[in-house]
């Protein structure tokens, strides 16, 4: 009964896997052909159609401006998920390559790294990356940057404690003993062992830049107008959030979307990974 219970259990934790990385592709292929798939240019004005409801002609409605809202969300969503994947991949790449460098060197390099890292850590992220992009400006570069500066260490953390629960095991022993050197051990044994567990991470992140892009968008920091974008949107509807509800709430529900169904996939993938500690 038990064993039939886990393997129930661990189907549904695949459905939910499936379901969660198939909506996260569907919403990829959106953005990248959004250009196909939008009925109206995002920037096309309809001044005889300002702020009217959804209907056939406008399936979300259409703004003050009486562009329409659905075309300007799937071109959003190019420029939401690929300020999110980019700034997801860069800081990825940075706080991995550090953390697994400090872990695995040790020493004063480590200690410096993550007194780095602490300092970092102690300003509040958002608050650290709004005061960024108003000293350097707005813009897609800068925010890009910006949220790539304050976001790495949490990546950095994370790998150095991996790489520190494994780097004394005994096959990194023997390929120290086989000549390897620390070059080829960190990059071959160390960085492809410590890479699965790093993969929750990574789309839980995701969730939490588009969440961020959104934020600064609404308060003006994001993408420049008239380019289409999430929390630009947000942030263009919330004037008229009384008068045509539906500019404010198809791009937050769009947002929020998103956002479920990464840190889904991100749960799902934690689940799969460690079957032991689901008592499978």
């Amino acid at each position: 009964m038990k064993i039939k219970t886990m393997s129930r259990y661990r189907k549904m934790v695949w459905i939910r896997f499936w379901i969660a990385l198939g909506f996260a592709v569907l919403f990829v292929v959106f953005a990248l052909f959004s250009n196909h798939l939008a009925p109206y240019d995002p920037l096309e004005t309809h001044y005889d159609h300002m702020l009217e409801a959804p209907s056939g002609m406008f399936f979300f409605g259409t703004d003050q401006l009486g562009r329409d809202i659905f075309s300007r969300i799937l071109y959003g969503g190019r420029t939401s998920l690929l300020i999110a994947f980019l700034v997801t991949a860069i800081v990825a790449v940075i706080g991995i390559l550090i953390g697994t460098t400090a872990g695995f060197l040790g020493g004063v390099f480590d200690a410096v790294l993550m007194r780095i890292c602490d300092v970092l850590l102690a300003f509040p992220g958002s608050i650290f990356t709004i005061a960024m992009v108003s000293f350097i400006g707005t813009g897609i570069p800068n925010l890009i940057l910006a949220m790539s500066i304050t976001s790495w260490t949490g990546f950095a953390r994370i790998s150095r404690s991996l790489v520190l629960s494994i780097k004394n095991n005994v096959f990194i022993e023997q390929a120290r003993m086989g000549g390897a050197s620390n070059w080829k051990i960190l990059t071959v044994y160390i960085i492809p062992n410590v890479m699965p567990s790093l993969l929750v991470n990574i789309f839980q992140n995701i969730g939490s830049k588009l969440l961020t892009i959104s934020g600064l968008s609404l308060l003006g920091l994001g993408s420049p107008p008239p380019t289409p974008e999430w929390g630009f949107m947000l942030s263009e509807g919330k004037n008229f959030m009384y008068q045509s509800p539906w500019m404010l709430g198809f791009p937050g529900l769009v947002i929020l979307i998103n956002v479920v169904v990464f840190n889904l996939l991100s749960d799902s993938i934690q689940e799969l990974m460690n079957p032991k500690q689901n008592n499978w």
